[in-house]
């Protein structure tokens, strides 16, 4: 137990840190970025840190140097000179960290303040150009002699116009080289410093992102392996918590999808059974002969064709929204006038409402025409499934009123019913597909959703609301045409 306990710890610790996807990309560019700038860094103060010290190390030697070379050039003798030279270099204060020496004009070390160079050629290039050319030069190399590093800097001794030795300042570069490589060692400790920093720094934030997109990922996984409704809970105000809302949502909205989906199964199979359980039922009555009476025989017909007729508006409207489903339905427009349209819908339903013993009522509004550019199968079929579920929904008070109006843009066909209205936390829901609400009325909950479609379609608005007094209004509007 205690292994198994280990390894699931030693596991979990190396998915922790273990990094993949996104953050190795991440780390990667960030990384690589600020290697560079680093490196860039690094290198920029590593040379100037070099040029600074040995700059002011050439400037100060050079002066000295010059300062030298003007005081002995005051002597009009080399014997002068070489007494003076003698002098000079055996009381020379900063023997401790410099080295002078004088010079022959070969090249030889006369004179040394360290004493032990006497008599030895160096035969660097700064002798060389002092005698040859008569000016200041610096060198910086290894000494002939013991390989230390050294800058020498010689300037000629010129008397009565001719070089008569050289006077050079030698010192060793050991410690300045120390420091400067301690300084770049510094520099790049700082530098391995702020790296890792920045690495740390960029490991948080980007598990800071991938842990809720992972939480995410794993809710998206399981909607798609059917837990619809599941819900996360949102711990950032950022993209990321807006990622949050939106699968939250989308879960939320698949869940009542699927919900209604089901419930529009269930209706429809007990939609279909019920009309053919009565077609079944009348047939076999007929078939059999038992009937004798025409009014019996009448009535069982009427009874198969109603039935028939119900089962045939479904079985559209289901082909309807197989259409809206594939992307395959269609608007044949053309030129026509909703006002007759209109009066041909309530011509056709007055005499339906009446065997119903519903009123139906029609008010023009004083309009001549209403000219739109339109479908008018699709808009009959819009006015057709209105006004039945006017008849279906609101009828039972016995009335349903029909009434047109237009503005300076738009033609409205209003239909209103009189029975118990729609519920208020139900309004926004009606026009969804297989949405059915409270409502006990048989139906598929297609009707609406098509109609929106259509009207939507034609550039206009299907609006339905509940009316003042009572019952609910629905209201069509459709652009007029310029």
């Amino acid at each position: 137990m205690g292994t198994v306990k280990a390894d699931r710890g030693s596991a979990s610790w190396r998915k922790k840190w273990t990094i993949t996807g996104i953050q190795r990309r991440w780390m990667f560019n960030s990384l690589l970025v600020t290697l560079l700038i680093i490196a860039v860094a690094v290198g920029i103060f590593s040379v100037s840190l070099y040029q600074y010290y040995y700059n002011s190390m050439r400037a100060g030697l050079e002066a000295k140097v010059q300062t030298a070379t003007d005081f002995f050039s005051r002597y009009d003798t080399r014997e002068e000179y070489l007494a003076n030279a003698a002098s000079y270099t055996y009381n020379f204060a900063e023997k401790d960290r410099l080295e002078l020496q004088f010079l022959s004009a070969t090249g030889r070390i006369q004179y040394s303040s360290y004493g032990l160079t006497t008599g030895t050629v160096p035969g660097t290039a700064d002798i060389t150009n002092a005698i040859n050319h008569s000016n200041t030069s610096v060198w910086v190399g290894p000494d002939p002699d013991t390989g230390e590093r050294i800058m020498a800097v010689s300037g000629p001794a010129v008397i009565n116009g001719n070089v008569i030795g050289v006077i050079r300042y030698v010192t060793s570069l050991k410690l300045v080289d120390r420091q400067i490589t301690l300084s770049m060692v510094m520099a790049g400790i700082i530098g391995i410093a702020l790296l890792a920093v920045v690495y740390l720094s960029n490991l948080y934030f980007i598990r800071s992102i991938i842990r809720p997109v992972a939480e995410l990922t794993e809710v998206a996984e399981r909607i798609a392996s059917g837990s619809y409704g599941v819900q996360i809970k949102r711990r950032n105000k950022d993209e990321i918590g807006q990622l949050t809302d939106a699968i939250n949502n989308m879960s939320l909205k698949i869940s009542q999808t699927e919900k209604m989906k089901s419930e529009f199964l269930s209706s429809v199979s007990h939609e279909l059974r019920t009309p053919l359980t009565a077609i079944t039922g009348w047939s076999e009555i007929l078939g059999s002969g038992e009937l004798k009476e025409p009014e019996d025989i009448q009535k069982g017909l009427s009874i198969i064709q109603s039935e028939t007729s119900r089962l045939t508006k479904m079985v559209e409207e289901l082909l309807e929204f197989s259409r809206i489903e594939g992307g395959r339905f269609t608007l044949h427009v053309e030129d026509m006038d909703l006002r007759e349209a209109a009066d041909d819908a309530v011509y056709t339903y007055r005499e339906f409402f009446r065997k119903q013993n519903i009123q139906l009522y029609y008010e023009d509004g004083g309009v001549d025409n209403l000219p739109i550019s339109g479908d008018p199968e699709r808009l009959q079929q819009v006015f057709a499934n209105v006004l039945d579920n006017a008849a279906k929904h609101g009828g039972a008070n016995g009335r349903v009123d029909v009434s047109l109006a237009k503005s300076e843009e738009f033609a409205y066909v209003n239909v209103r019913d009189y029975g118990p209205g729609i519920p208020p936390e139900e309004l926004e829901h009606v026009k969804s597909m297989f949405y059915k609400g409270s409502s006990k009325a048989r139906g598929s909950g297609i009707g609406l959703a098509v109609c929106e479609e259509i009207v939507t379609r034609h550039n206009g608005t299907l609006t339905i609301g509940n009316a003042l007094g009572g019952g609910t209004i629905v209201t069509i509007a459709i652009p007029l045409r310029s």
